[in-house]
């Protein structure tokens, strides 16, 4: 039996984000810096997953954001933000702004740059990717809901639905007792 809190049950929505890329660009540390305001210059790969939690309010809607940390890659991804981490250390830049933007672009990612270091942009990534699949939700229920209108008008109209062997006055005993409730 699942027992949760009451602080556990307010949030509207529960989105779970995994976070996947090269060794060593501050994964971690992003995580670290969004969940906890925190920032360990000294910082070791990870090793298996861990995770963080964040709330967030969009258009009035808690948000409650399971982000994940993993060593392993993830194909899973129903948002991808391309995010250029660690900024402050513009010595020692391998990738710059405009290659970042231009393959963002060309993959049809968002693009961002970071520093977990200074907290340059770290919460507007993560918003960024908790709006986007806030967005496709909507959109997704939005849909749904339309098409549930549409089947409930089409009964509306005055057209009679038969269901199988109702028409005769006889249901077939195997169907009366199939379904979750029946004894």
């Amino acid at each position: 039996m699942d027992v949760c809190s009451e602080e556990e049950q307010t949030e509207d929505y529960l989105f779970k984000i995994v976070l996947i890329g090269d060794s060593a660009v501050g994964k971690s540390n992003l995580l670290a810096r969004f969940a906890r305001d925190e920032f360990y210059p000294n910082s070791k790969s990870t090793i298996g997953v861990e995770f963080q939690t964040q709330k967030i309010d969009i258009n009035g809607k808690e948000i409650k954001a399971q982000i994940w940390d993993t060593a392993a890659h993830s194909d899973m991804n129903v948002v991808t933000i391309l995010v250029g981490n660690k900024t402050d250390l513009k010595d020692a830049r391998e990738v710059t702004t405009a290659e970042g933007k231009s393959l963002a672009e060309a993959q049809g990612l968002f693009f961002i740059e970071t520093s977990a270091l200074d907290s340059s942009n770290v919460s507007s990534a993560f918003r960024t990717v908790v709006e986007e699949i806030y967005h496709i939700l909507s959109r997704k229920v939005m849909a749904s809901s339309d098409l549930n209108k549409q089947d409930l008008s089409s009964l509306s109209s005055g057209r009679t639905v038969v269901i199988q062997g109702e028409e005769s006055g006889e249901v077939d005993q195997t169907q009366k007792k199939g379904g979750c409730c029946s004894s």
